[in-house]
């Protein structure tokens, strides 16, 4: 078992081009021995974005904090504290911040496949 604190786990800036103001955290992952899937945490700041992008897994996401858009090409979708979104493998999407506020929400995906 593995309990810790969301802080106590390294934030990186996303270092993706297409990407803005977003930051990462890996809660869990492989190398925590989990065997399956992984956990991220986003931090979007105001007028951020995450790059425009799509591939071969989903993604499961809740939002914890903020307001945003999350963006595919059926168009854009308004998200706020307490909603979820599925993403489709192969659905081009991405996740902006429109509010006044940092948007931070949970990314559930399987692990890629070796």
């Amino acid at each position: 078992m593995l309990v810790r604190r969301v802080t106590d786990v390294k934030q990186d800036k996303v270092q993706v081009e297409g990407a803005k103001g977003a930051r990462i955290r890996w809660l869990i992952s492989k190398s925590d021995d989990a065997p399956n899937f992984a956990m991220r945490e986003f931090e979007i700041e105001p007028g951020g974005y995450s790059p425009y992008h799509s591939h071969d897994w989903e993604h499961e996401v809740y939002v914890l904090a903020g307001e945003g858009a999350v963006v595919s090409q059926k168009g854009e979708a308004p998200i706020k504290v307490g909603m979820t979104v599925f993403v489709s493998p192969g659905e081009m999407h991405n996740f902006k911040n429109t509010g006044q506020e940092t948007l931070r929400f949970l990314c559930l995906v399987p692990h890629q496949k070796d």
